[in-house]
């Protein structure tokens, strides 16, 4: 049986057409990667700007025969959203997973939170599509998340076996993070489970770290909206000096994106301290393309200041604002007692999986 909420001049999904080339990738996200059953409920949530892309994954729910609520933001709140509707809210306290396919607009971080807050409590399998394109549906959508899922594995078991961290690229980071055994790593590979959501395309092992410091250069991107307000930043990176885990100083020859870099990481007294160490390993990207859910999961190493998913990684602390940066063509070492070995070497995994 299916359901969709009905709503004055609403935008029904079922109706509405969409590339041809959105469904292999939406067949991913429904198959593949959140695993639906018929006898299940899904929460699917869109807006006007990614309505297409929701529309292939809602043809795919159908195929499976599930029951699911779809709700297209601009329909029911005014954006930016100041929280999320209740009646979104209401609808996810029946479902076991949910889909949120949406462009994100400036300071719409809290109603995320109030959604992945009745993920974490009821254990959903969410995939978190933010700010989701064409682009993205044709290229990292349509990757083997499987063999993603097997080197995800594969660096999740080595990292959790490591103290520290050391990375570098010819721009000219060069970083060394410190681990605690009391914050987990979580792979997000794309094969989502009751675990952890996890963004999609997926293609990442994270955690909290104990302490960053050093030297962090964006050649890729910033994200959040600075990512699409900014693009790739290859030819005006933007260099980021970390001491004992907090931002001293930012520097850019594009000094608008160095001066909203430096208001957004301190909003608030956490805003500027690192939050999230991340490997990305979803081999189906070939080349950052300007958005950050798919080019946080280009090979290689991001970052993020801010929150630092405390419900899943342990740390006790926490910030309003959570933002990741992405550089390119990374030499990575993992050390602990034992050792140290390199594990990708311009950006290329020296793994087997």
């Amino acid at each position: 049986m299916t359901n969709t909420v009905e709503h004055p001049a609403a935008l029904d999904l079922r109706t509405l057409s969409f590339p041809p080339e959105f469904t292999a990738g939406a067949h991913n996200a429904v198959a593949t990667c959140l695993r639906i059953q018929p006898d299940e409920k899904v929460t699917l949530i869109t807006d006007r700007a990614c309505a297409e892309i929701a529309a292939s994954i809602a043809l795919e729910l159908e195929h499976v025969g599930c029951q699911w609520n779809a709700f297209v933001l601009e329909d029911i709140a005014p954006r930016p959203l100041t929280g999320l509707p209740e009646e979104i809210l209401e609808d996810m306290e029946s479902s076991q997973v949910s889909i949120f396919a949406v462009e994100v607009q400036a300071n719409e971080l809290r109603s995320r939170m109030q959604m992945t807050d009745v993920v974490n409590r009821r254990r959903m399998r969410h995939a978190h599509m933010v700010n989701i394109t064409p682009e993205i549906m044709t290229q990292g959508m349509r990757a083997d998340f499987l063999a993603v899922d097997r080197l995800s594995q594969a660096v999740l078991e080595k990292v959790r076996a490591a103290t520290y961290v050391r990375a570098t690229t010819p721009a000219g980071t060069d970083i060394h993070a410190e681990l605690s055994p009391q914050y987990k790593w979580f792979k997000t590979s794309g094969i989502i489970s009751t675990e952890k959501w996890g963004n999609l395309p997926g293609g990442e092992c994270f955690t909290a770290p104990a302490e960053v410091n050093g030297v962090f250069v964006v050649d890729g991107v910033v994200g959040d909206f600075l990512c699409k307000r900014y693009g790739i930043l290859k030819e005006t990176p933007l260099t980021i000096a970390i001491e004992g885990n907090r931002i001293v100083k930012v520097s850019s020859a594009n000094k608008a994106l160095e001066k909203e870099f430096w208001e957004y990481t301190h909003t608030d007294e956490n805003s500027d301290r690192v939050g999230e160490f991340a490997i990305g390993t979803n081999i189906g990207v070939e080349r950052v393309i300007g958005n950050i859910l798919q080019d946080e999961k280009f090979p290689g190493v991001h970052i993020a200041f801010g929150d630092p998913y405390g419900a899943h990684t342990g740390a006790q602390w926490k910030s309003s604002t959570h933002i990741d940066v992405v550089g390119l063509e990374f030499n990575i070492w993992l050390g602990n007692a034992e050792g140290e070995e390199q594990i990708m070497r311009d950006g290329v995994f020296l793994l087997d999986a």
